[in-house]
């Protein structure tokens, strides 16, 4: 792991915080939730910063975060949001501190996993409107999730499947 840091980039729903636990465990680091740790830092929920503060007041509290992490010497799993890796110059931001695993998932499959109660922001409160979001976001975001170091497949797989993949390629690439 380049600078002993993972950071899991992919759509809402490709399984960032799952998998992210999981492989998290495996190698024995920290695990970190970008959006709890913006929670716990500005003292409101996700949805809540999004309508009072809007999207680029909340993606600049996601940038600030992963560089405190990054820069710090305690590995971690690092999980932000799916929008992180869109943003200009994140993924150069962390290169050689972190490997990026793009968590990579259908459209439909993260809609369905998506689906889990808890309000995503840029998905809305229609779960049924779901998959055409995330349609739009893969299309606008595709181009940065192919720059990340590596690429995992999640579809059909378990998040035990996709976390032991991700550990061995984290080993295998300097862990």
């Amino acid at each position: 792991m380049k600078g002993g840091h993972v950071i899991l980039v992919g759509l809402p729903g490709a399984g960032k915080t799952t998998v992210g636990r999981l492989v998290a465990e495996r190698l024995g680091v920290r695990f970190a939730d970008v959006d709890a740790l913006i929670e716990e830092r500005i003292g409101l929920p996700i949805p809540r910063i999004f309508s009072d503060r809007g999207e680029e007041s909340f993606r600049e509290y996601e940038r600030d975060i992963v560089a405190e992490l990054v820069a710090s010497d305690r590995p971690r799993v690092i999980a932000p949001g799916g929008g992180w890796a869109a943003q200009p110059q994140s993924l150069d931001s962390v290169a050689g501190r972190a490997l990026t695993v793009y968590l990579e998932t259908t459209p439909a499959t993260a809609a369905v996993r998506a689906r889990n109660g808890v309000l995503r922001p840029l998905l809305g409160a229609d779960e049924g409107a779901y998959e055409g979001r995330i349609t739009e976001l893969h299309r606008t975001r595709q181009r940065y999730y192919s720059g990340c170091d590596l690429s995992v497949s999640t579809d059909g797989r378990t998040p035990v499947e996709v976390a032991q993949e991700v550990v061995e390629l984290a080993r295998s690439h300097g862990g």
